[in-house]
């Protein structure tokens, strides 16, 4: 036998054997593990209620905090006016948004000139994709390109924006991408977390960061032991080892 798979071989038996050296814990010992966990009613709805608040739910956090007795943390008269910047963007009404955020809030954006150049770009975008060349060309200029001279990552985003201009079809334009709803999403989130961070409000919901530590944690686990695994996260249904 060639000593390569000699080699092979061995891997394969050794893996063989860390496999069967795995601890197995039996669904049974697995749910009276999580039973022996006591969660707090009132916990789980504050993580419901921030989810819902950071997200904008508005409907549906009041429904919540009067079924619940769970106050949010911040006013939600506020979450009217922040989904209305968030869905201007969404629109690409981004003039009218930049006037919503200063209603709310001046300091947001004069605080935050990343934020508000990537607002700028975004109108200059919505320009382009309305076929406003002229006008596209000359707010870039007086705009945004000031901006660029100041900051070298603005004026690469810039370049990247302007290079829209040189395709008739912008599906085949290496920078396609900005004009994809996904950018205007892109700006929107941004636009949101800002205006939750000037409210002393985190910017992001704690659940995702909860779920994705649940995956890591599997997934440290998984090196050690079979166990019930939750395999899709809509549901949570416990599956059993395989050994």
């Amino acid at each position: 036998m060639p000593p390569f798979w000699i080699v092979i071989r061995q891997l394969v038996e050794i893996e063989e054997q860390m496999a069967t050296s795995k601890k197995v814990i039996t669904r049974e010992e697995w749910e009276k593990r999580l039973n022996d966990v006591k969660i707090r009613k009132e916990d789980m709805n504050k993580l419901v209620m921030n989810f819902l608040v950071t997200e904008g739910y508005v409907e549906a956090a009041e429904k919540f905090r009067m079924e619940s007795g769970t106050e949010p943390d911040i006013d939600l008269a506020t979450i009217t006016d922040r989904m209305a910047v968030k869905k201007a963007v969404q629109c690409g009404n981004v003039e009218d948004a930049i006037e919503k955020v200063n209603d709310l809030n001046p300091e947001i954006l004069d605080t935050n000139p990343q934020l508000f150049f990537h607002l700028q770009q975004q109108r200059l975008i919505e320009l382009i994709r309305n076929g406003k060349v002229e006008e596209a060309l000359e707010f870039a200029q007086e705009e945004l390109a000031p901006r660029g001279e100041e900051n070298q990552s603005f004026l690469e985003e810039l370049e990247r924006t302007v290079a829209l201009l040189a395709f008739e079809d912008v599906s085949n334009c290496p920078v396609g991408e900005l004009m994809d709803i996904s950018q205007r999403l892109k700006t929107a989130s941004e636009v949101n977390a800002a205006i939750l961070t000037s409210q002393s409000h985190e910017k992001d919901p704690k659940l995702p960061s909860l779920l994705k530590m649940l995956i890591w944690a599997q997934n440290q686990l998984d090196e050690k032991a079979a166990y019930p695994r939750i395999n899709d996260l809509s549901n949570a249904t416990l599956e059993d080892p395989t050994v």
